[in-house]
C-alpha cells in the first residue's frame, strides 16, 4: 500500500516552494479560497488531517477528498555587480528559476464510532526547486535545487464532549534532495566540470490538536507538528573524479547530509457571523531556526560543500472570509502575511525567497448532495529579495542583486461524501 501511495504522491514533482522556507502550505483546495485562515478551526472537509485531525470530529460519515494545486512561480535574477567563479567566462543572468508546477493532496475520513474518526492524508508538505540555465554567471553556487517529500499521515480523532474535540497523527516523510552546480577545477588549471548530489531518506513525526466550540458559532483550535529528522544518503557524481589527488577532494562517490523538517504551532478562530457569512484568522510559527547549514559529507566523513544558512524562526497570519451566496454555492476570501526564513545576509541562490503577501479567491459549489467542488486562486506578491553571496575565496564567484519574484496559483478540489 505505501509503495502505491508513493508512487502517485510522486507525480507531485516538480514542486516549488510558495511558504517560508520550502515548506508547502497548500493542502487544501477548500482552505486556499480564504488563503488557510482558520485552517485549524474550519474543519469544512476531511483536509483537516492535516491542519487539525481533530476536526474529523465535525465530519459526518465517510468522505474522500482529492486536490490539485497548480502553481506558476516567477523569478528572475536582476544582477549588480556580481562577479564570475575565478578564471571562467561570467555568463548571464540565468533567466526565469520558475516553471509551471503542481502539488496534490489526497484525504479519506471514516467514523469509527459516534465519537471516534478516523483518517488517513498523503500530500507534500515540503518541497522546493529553483533551476537557472547552466551557464549562468552563479553556476558556481547553485543551478538545480529541486527537493521533494512524501508524507503518509494516518490520524484519529475523538469527541470528548460537546466542546471539545481532540486528534492525533502520525507521520512517515520521504524526502529527496537533487542539488547541481558548476564546479571550478582550479588545480587542474582553471577546468570547469558540473556536480550533482542526490540523496534520500525516510523520517517520522507526529501532529495533534484541539478544536473547543466556545458557542453553537464560535470555535478555536490549536494545533501543532513535530520536527522529522532525516539523513539523506546518496551519491555525488561529476566527470571529474577530484579536484586534485587529495583523496579529501574526491567528486564521485556516497554522501550523506542531515537535516530537520521544522514543527510548526498554529492557532485559528473560526465563527458564523450569521447566516450568509463566516469569519476565521489564523497565526501559525515555524521554527526555522533549527536550519543553520547545508553540509553534505562524503564517505570518509570529509565535506564536500557547505552552505551557511542561519534562518530565523517564522510567523504567518491570515484572515478570511466565506459568503453564502445560495444552498449550492459558497465564495470565498482571504489575505495573509507570510514572514519569510531568509535574512538578506545569508539569503543563497538556491532558495532566494523573501515575506510574501497572499491575495486568494475562491468558490465551492455543492454540485449533487454527496458531492462538492471547489476551486481557488492565489496571487504572492513577494518582496525583491536581495542577494550578496560572496564565495571568491572559495573561486565561487559573489552573486550581488535582486529578484522580480511572484507566484500564481489555482486549486481544483472534489469532496464526495459515501
Amino acid at each position: 500500500m505505501k509503495k502505491s501511495i508513493l508512487s502517485a504522491a510522486l507525480l507531485a514533482t516538480p514542486i516549488i516552494s510558495n511558504a517560508a522556507g520550502f515548506a508547502l502550505i497548500e493542502q487544501s483546495g477548500s482552505g486556499m479560497g480564504n488563503a488557510y485562515a482558520g485552517a485549524a478551526a474550519v474543519a469544512e472537509d476531511a483536509s483537516t488531517i492535516f491542519f487539525n485531525p481533530a476536526g474529523m470530529t465535525y465530519i459526518q460519515g465517510t468522505q474522500v477528498v482529492g486536490a490539485l494545486h497548480l502553481i506558476r512561480p516567477q523569478g528572475e535574477f536582476n544582477d549588480e555587480g556580481s562577479v564570475g567563479g575565478l578564471g571562467r567566462p561570467r555568463g548571464g543572468e540565468g533567466g526565469d528559476a520558475g516553471d509551471l508546477n503542481f502539488v496534490p493532496n489526497f484525504y479519506y475520513k471514516r467514523d469509527i464510532s459516534d465519537a471516534v474518526k478516523f483518517g488517513l492524508g498523503v500530500g507534500a508538505p515540503f518541497g522546493l526547486k529553483t533551476e537557472y540555465d547552466n551557464d549562468w554567471l552563479g553556476r558556481f553556487q547553485g543551478i538545480k535545487s529541486d527537493l521533494k517529500t512524501v508524507n503518509i499521515n494516518p490520524a484519529l480523532a475523538f469527541k470528548v464532549n460537546d466542546q471539545l474535540s481532540l486528534g492525533f497523527g502520525i507521520n512517515a516523510m520521504w524526502i529527496q534532495a537533487e542539488l547541481t552546480s558548476a564546479v571550478n577545477l582550479v588545480p587542474l588549471g582553471g577546468t570547469e566540470s558540473k556536480l550533482k548530489v542526490k540523496g534520500d531518506d525516510w523520517g517520522f513525526g507526529y501532529n495533534f490538536g484541539a478544536i473547543y466550540q466556545v458557542t453553537q458559532d464560535t470555535r478555536f483550535g490549536l494545533a501543532f507538528r513535530s520536527k522529522v529528522d532525516q539523513k539523506l544518503r546518496g551519491d555525488s557524481d561529476s566527470p571529474f573524479t577530484t579536484l586534485d589527488a587529495n583523496p579529501n577532494q574526491r567528486l564521485n562517490g556516497d554522501v550523506t547530509a542531515e537535516t530537520t523538517l521544522p514543527e510548526t504551532l498554529s492557532f485559528s478562530g473560526f465563527t458564523h457571523l450569521d447566516d450568509r457569512w463566516d469569519l476565521m484568522g489564523d497565526v501559525t510559527w515555524t521554527r526555522w531556526s533549527r536550519f543553520r547549514e547545508l553540509r553534505v559529507l562524503r564517505e570518509n566523513g570529509s565535506t564536500l560543500t557547505v552552505t551557511p544558512q542561519n534562518w530565523d524562526n517564522t510567523m504567518r497570519y491570515s484572515i478570511g472570509l466565506n459568503y453564502k451566496y445560495s444552498d449550492t454555492l459558497k465564495l470565498r476570501a482571504g489575505v495573509a502575511y507570510d514572514e519569510e526564513a531568509i535574512s538578506n545576509e545569508f539569503r543563497t541562490v538556491r532558495i532566494p525567497g523573501n515575506d510574501r503577501k497572499w491575495l486568494t479567491f475562491g468558490a465551492g459549489w455543492q454540485a449533487t448532495p454527496d458531492t462538492k467542488l471547489d476551486i481557488a486562486y492565489a496571487h504572492l506578491f513577494i518582496s525583491d529579495p536581495e542577494i550578496d553571496d560572496n564565495q571568491v575565496a572559495i573561486a565561487r564567484g559573489r552573486v550581488r542583486g535582486d529578484y522580480d519574484a511572484s507566484v500564481d496559483m489555482l486549486s481544483l478540489q472534489v469532496t464526495h461524501n459515501f
